[in-house]
């Protein structure tokens, strides 16, 4: 292995970019547990007419050759709108994977502290992508589990090679399992209380009323923009990035998986979305929508879910948060659930430091946390 020469190439090429989209599905492949990326998507992440986070976001894709043959693959980014406002200058690493040779890794790492030096960035962390919609955090915890389409699924090596490169740890999330079979009796009693006491009602949406829907799905992406901006390396969406967002998903939203929570006003102060779990739809893809994996997921969403419910976004207006308000959007949202069939939901990573959220969790039982994540970083 010693005489193996590692290379690290700027991906500048159609052709380097579909080998540095191909190369999760490949070195996942047939994987009980890893949910592979759609290459498409991949791809599309890369490219300024499709990805409106490139308007604040510098990037460049890097792949790592070992004798020629592809071993790792890296995506170097600079998001000037969250370094402005955490008031640092950070290289963001994302889209990372690689075989299980340090050389390889710690080439690929390079090559991103390098590109960010040479902007004026002074450290490096990841993973992280674009923006919180991009999947985050290295998997340290919870290898023998299948992961979401929302989260990254990667080998137990990844997170060691960070901390022999000489990274530390600067945030971790949670992830759990919330048994559902009821709503929990004391959320009922404290959603219809703080329903009563702030004068609240929740908007209902039948299937038919598409644009009804796309009015509050921008007034959730805007609550999601004031309610997480506390959080760590939060970087705000914009308003092309909501515009893009509702148009690619209202479609394969199941309405009765929304729940919006509105003041007298008809002002959304609470809301939250989630999805049937698309996991093993997306490993039947194969990382492909075309010709059948299209289908799987479409039938995921629509005719033959799971039961698992994977819980996308939560979030409570500032002032209403810390007075019982969450209980709404999580008691309507289970009660959906169990009338569906399913009965498991899947929460996404949740920072361990926030607590807000993660008290709903004591209202159920039987919660177990399965997945446990962190992103890395070093000065350079």
């Amino acid at each position: 292995m010693s005489d193996e020469k590692i290379a690290v190439v700027p991906v500048v090429t159609a052709r380097q970019l579909r080998r540095f989209a191909r190369f999760n599905v490949q070195l996942y492949r047939n994987h009980p547990y890893a949910v592979p990326d759609l290459i498409r998507d991949t791809r599309n992440s890369f490219k300024p007419s499709r990805n409106a986070a490139l308007e604040f976001c510098e990037v460049q894709p890097f792949i790592a050759l070992r004798d020629g043959v592809i071993a790792g693959r890296v995506a170097a980014i600079i998001n000037h709108k969250a370094n402005q406002v955490w008031n640092v200058r950070t290289v963001r690493f994302g889209w990372i994977d690689f075989i299980d040779d340090i050389r390889v890794s710690g080439a690929l790492l390079d090559a991103v502290a390098a590109w960010g030096k040479e902007r004026g960035m002074d450290r490096l962390e990841g993973p992280f992508g674009f923006t919180d919609f991009d999947p985050e955090g290295m998997l340290t915890f919870g290898f023998d589990r299948i992961g979401t389409m929302a989260t990254i699924y990667n080998y137990p090596y990844y997170p060691e090679h960070m901390l022999k490169l000489g990274l530390t740890t600067s945030a971790e999330w949670s992830e759990r399992h919330i048994p559902y079979n009821e709503v929990p009796e004391k959320m009922a009693r404290l959603s219809k209380a703080v329903m009563e006491r702030y004068n609240l009602h929740v908007a209902r949406l039948g299937r038919s009323k598409n644009a009804e829907a796309r009015i509050y799905a921008h007034k959730l992406f805007h609550l999601i923009n004031e309610s997480y901006a506390p959080l760590y390396g939060y970087s705000a969406f914009s308003e092309k990035q909501i515009d893009g967002f509702v148009r690619r998903y209202l479609p394969l939203l199941d309405k009765r998986l929304a729940v919006f929570v509105l003041d007298s006003g008809d002002e959304l102060v609470a809301g939250a979305l989630s999805m049937s779990s698309v996991a093993l739809a997306l490993q039947k893809a194969k990382g492909r929508l075309f010709p059948f994996g299209w289908w799987h997921i479409v039938k995921a969403l629509k005719w033959k879910h799971t039961q698992t419910l994977e819980m996308l976004f939560v979030a409570v207006k500032p002032e209403y948060q810390n007075k019982g308000v969450s209980a709404i959007p999580f008691s309507v949202l289970t009660k959906s659930a169990t009338d569906m069939g399913f009965t498991l939901g899947e929460t996404n990573p949740e920072l361990d430091d926030n607590v807000k959220i993660q008290s709903q969790w004591s209202y159920f039982k039987g919660v177990e946390i399965v997945r446990r994540r962190a992103v890395f970083y070093r000065p350079i």
